[in-house]
Order: C-alpha cells, then sequence, then structure tokens
C-alpha cells in the first residue's frame, strides 16, 4: 500500500481532487489531503464540493509518501506561495516519487524548478509559463516524463489517474 499525498487549498477544481482521491483508495492506498492547515474545510471551486485537510504541511515529511498528487483550479496559485509547499513538491520530485499535477497545477512544478528539460501538458493559459520555467510543452491528454505525470483538464483524468496508479504500483 503506497500513501500518497494530495497538496490543496481553496478553490480546487472539484474533479480534479475527488477523482484522483477516490481512485488512489479505491486502489488500496492511503490517500492524505495535505493543506497549508490542518482541519481546514475547503471549497472547490464549483462551490458544491468541500473537503477538509488532514495535516497541514508544517507537520509532514516528503518521506513519509510514495506520490504526490496535485489538483488544478485555483488552488496550485495559493499554494504555491507557500515554501513549505514548493519544497515538499521539490523533495518528493527529487526522490524520484511520482508527482502528478493536472490542469493548473503546473504551476507548482514551475514554482519548485522541476520543468527544465521536461515534456509536460497543462491547461492552455499557463503553457506559456511553463514553457518560460524550461519546460517541452505539448497538447496531449497526458503526459509522463520520468516521475512527472501531467494532464490538461477533466476530460483527461481517466488518463491521469490510470497512469498515476501504474506508476504508484510499479514502485511499490
Amino acid at each position: 500500500m503506497a500513501r500518497v499525498a494530495f497538496i490543496v487549498d481553496e478553490m480546487y477544481e472539484d474533479s480534479e481532487f475527488r477523482v484522483p482521491y477516490e481512485r488512489v483508495k479505491d486502489g488500496g492506498h492511503e490517500a492524505v489531503i495535505v493543506g497549508l492547515e490542518a482541519g481546514k474545510t475547503i471549497k472547490g471551486k464549483k462551490g458544491k464540493d468541500t473537503l477538509t485537510t488532514d495535516v497541514a504541511i508544517g507537520d509532514v515529511s516528503p518521506d513519509e509518501f510514495d506520490a504526490l498528487v496535485i489538483p488544478g483550479g485555483y488552488s496550485p496559485d495559493k499554494i504555491r506561495v507557500d515554501q513549505g509547499m514548493v519544497a515538499f513538491t521539490k523533495k518528493i520530485a527529487d526522490a524520484d516519487k511520482p508527482v502528478a499535477a493536472i490542469c493548473h497545477a503546473g504551476w507548482m512544478l514551475a514554482e519548485a524548478d522541476l520543468l527544465r528539460g521536461k515534456t509536460v501538458t497543462s491547461w492552455p493559459s499557463i503553457k506559456t509559463d511553463l514553457i518560460n520555467a524550461g519546460a517541452n510543452w505539448v497538447d496531449q491528454e497526458v503526459v509522463e516524463d520520468g516521475n512527472i505525470i501531467t494532464s490538461r483538464k477533466p476530460d483527461d483524468l481517466e488518463a491521469f489517474t490510470k497512469t498515476l496508479l501504474a506508476q504508484i504500483e510499479q514502485r511499490s
């Protein structure tokens, strides 16, 4: 069983959190919601979905996790200004553990300086940001470049979660 961190804050894209979260749990793995503070109830972008963070970023270590998921929406823009979140993301990626980022979550990969020489995808509006951070951007449903997994939008969730779970299984 793998332990998978989901880093998230207010205004996450509802399905981009919920679908991978449920699939990770359905796969027999532990899904842990890591927020800026523990026990905080936060709302999804559409206003209907809510979640409560399990732990605060300051209370966990990347060593405790086997993979990382970063949902899109406006959440990545909020968490990328937190140095703990950025360091957490970088350390998990540098340990060659799967890091899965969908939609606007590419912003966190850029902030953690993980994109140089990597091929990735994202929501089209952040394409230039990712290219400026050193990425080779492509328009594909899912892109796997080593341990970095990226997808564009909610329509890509099936391929995104399948690729994430395959990497988790491969490394377990």
